[in-house]
């Protein structure tokens, strides 16, 4: 599990090194890693329902399958650490994994 203090930390980094607005609108993407295809493909649908956009879903050695998803977002450590959250959840709910996630600057 990611703990805020990580999150803490790594925003931090990003301030003193990102070349990006780290309190702007970022592209967010987040991870999700599960055994069961199907399991992963209705968290993706209701992903998408929530305004998530469907990157892919790809073979995984590890865990199975993989999925990918993102969205454009303003986060703090703390809204952050909600989503994770959430995020936690959710996976727990389609027997899958959160495996946490990236960022990036936004496409203009």
């Amino acid at each position: 599990m990611i703990e805020k203090a990580l999150l803490v930390e790594m925003f931090a980094d990003m301030r003193a090194r990102a070349p990006w607005d780290v309190d702007s609108d970022l592209l967010w993407g987040y991870f999700f890693t599960g055994e069961d295809q199907n399991s992963l493909q209705q968290l993706s649908e209701e992903l998408v329902s929530m305004n998530y956009n469907f990157v892919e879903p790809r073979p995984d050695d590890e865990s199975g399958f993989w999925l990918h998803v993102e969205r454009v977002e303003t986060h703090s450590p703390d809204s952050l650490h909600e989503r994770n959250q959430e995020f936690y959840r959710m996976a727990n709910e389609y027997s899958a994994n959160y495996d946490g996630m990236d960022v990036g600057p936004a496409s203009a």
